[in-house]
């Protein structure tokens, strides 16, 4: 590997993500870190390389979904599905600089504990952090992400949070880096005549249960049965049979279909990049959606919906002190929240104009641990010693032993083309449209049946 401060060769970055909202935030993150924002590019002192690498299961994300990401920087043919152990071995050979970790939490602690087991010379800068608001499994998500160079937060507010929950078991909180969401940007919101359209952001798992998210669509279909002259757009994550983040057992679209006296004209289902939908926005709804960041960001009038509670399980907990909690009911007659500044200023939406430097911080740790001689070697919180009961299992999903080398059998080289290798991809495609099945068909059954 050519020397870290070497000014001669380019900067390599991997992205590891598992799912379309995790590249998404990895690839924009690893851009924000090296080259500066799209709109103001820093000067490179080497030019940068980004290359994606999408670790295999459930919710690795289909060439629609890529496309759906938007632009993030990063060429089509520096991007490829790769396992756990696969991952850890391109690091090992291809010499990556830096690598941004953008995974479910337990993925990331076992490739900080494969990252450690390679005992490299010259190892990469660690990057970590969350994809959108976090409102669930705070100590569990943050003490699994221990271990990176530096935790990226997206707002002071996660920051504080942040750093107390590691400061409260005991571990070093130094890698807690303010910055902000990755992907907040577009022009401000302005009123254009003869244009009122009102997207609900509808998010997979939240809420869970058909009455509700029947309640919900319902709503919104009511909503525009009321007001004929708006636009109402329902903005879908993922097509039936796809995941992203999180499980979608009850796809609206199936919903829909099923809907008593079926759509009225101007509702429609869309899908596509959330940037553009909101270009053609002017009340944006959801429940806890992170779309409402974006929204919010460029001052688009936003709603969160108290209608089915607010609550720890539905996220929208979260906007207590937002002044954004609203109902359908309230919406119905034509009232907009409106939100609090001081709220807006703790989140990292940065409406202020303020966004533009919220990843200088970042950028310079990333700048000075690229040029240190020799970067410490990774410390997780959890150890074979100190959590022996727990980190053996998130280890071994991924086919890591409890001191972080592969499993046995794990590291066998993948086959890349030939009979072997379409019979391997034939059959991980009917294994994961099996496991698609059982989630959005089977599972409601079985658990319809034991609710009798």
């Amino acid at each position: 590997m050519p020397p870290r401060t070497s000014k001669t060769t380019a900067l390599r970055v991997a992205v590891l993500a598992d799912s379309d909202t995790r590249w998404k935030w990895g690839a924009l993150t690893a851009r924000r870190l090296t080259t500066g924002s799209p709109d103001a590019p820093r000067a490179a002192e080497r030019p940068v390389e980004i290359s994606g690498l999408l670790l295999r299961g459930r919710a690795t994300p289909t060439a629609r979904q890529l496309a759906e990401v938007g632009d993030v920087g990063v060429e089509t043919g520096r991007v490829r599905e790769v396992t756990a152990v696969e991952f850890l071995h391109a690091v090992r050979d291809e010499g990556y600089d830096v690598v941004v970790l953008a995974l479910v939490g337990g993925a990331v602690q076992a490739m900080l504990h494969g990252l450690a087991a390679l005992r490299l010379s010259a190892r990469p800068v660690v990057v970590t952090g969350y994809v959108g608001v976090v409102y669930e499994k705070l100590a569990d998500g943050l003490l699994l992400r221990h271990g990176a160079d530096i935790v990226l937060a997206n707002s002071r507010h996660d920051a504080e949070r942040f750093r107390a929950v590691y400061e409260g078991v005991g571990a070093d909180a130094s890698a807690v880096t303010e910055a902000a969401l990755p992907f907040l940007g577009g022009a401000p919101h302005r009123p254009q005549g003869g244009r009122d359209t009102v997207v609900f952001a509808a998010q997979p798992s939240v809420p869970a249960s058909r009455a509700d998210r029947t309640y919900l669509l319902r709503r919104l279909v009511e909503h525009a049965r009321l007001h004929p002259a708006r636009e109402v757009l329902l903005k879908l994550r993922s097509k039936p049979g796809e995941h992203t983040t999180h499980i979608e057992e009850l796809p609206y679209q199936r919903l829909a279909e099923k809907l008593p006296g079926g759509l009225p004209p101007n509702f429609r289902l869309v899908y596509g990049h959330m940037g553009e939908v909101l270009d053609r926005t002017d009340l944006l709804v959801t429940v806890s959606s992170t779309a409402a960041l974006e929204s919010l960001h460029r001052r688009i009038p936003t709603a969160i919906l108290s209608d089915l509670g607010v609550r720890e399980a539905l996220g929208n907990h979260h906007f207590i002190g937002s002044g954004l909690l609203t109902s359908w009911d309230r919406l119905d007659g034509g009232s907009h929240p409106e939100p609090d500044e001081t709220w807006l200023a703790g989140q990292g939406v940065a409406a202020d104009g303020t966004y533009d430097t919220a990843y200088e911080t970042a950028r310079a740790r990333v700048d000075a641990l690229l040029a240190a001689s020799r970067l410490p070697d990774l410390a997780p919180y959890y150890t074979p010693a100190t959590a022996s009961g727990y980190l053996p299992g998130i280890l071994a999903r991924h086919h890591l032993a409890p001191d972080g080398h592969p499993l046995p059998g794990a590291a066998a080289p993948r086959e890349t083309g030939g009979v072997r290798g379409a019979v391997r991809d034939a059959v991980r495609e009917a294994a994961r449209g099996a496991y698609r099945q059982g989630v959005q068909r089977v599972a409601p059954v079985i658990r319809r049946m034991g609710e009798l």
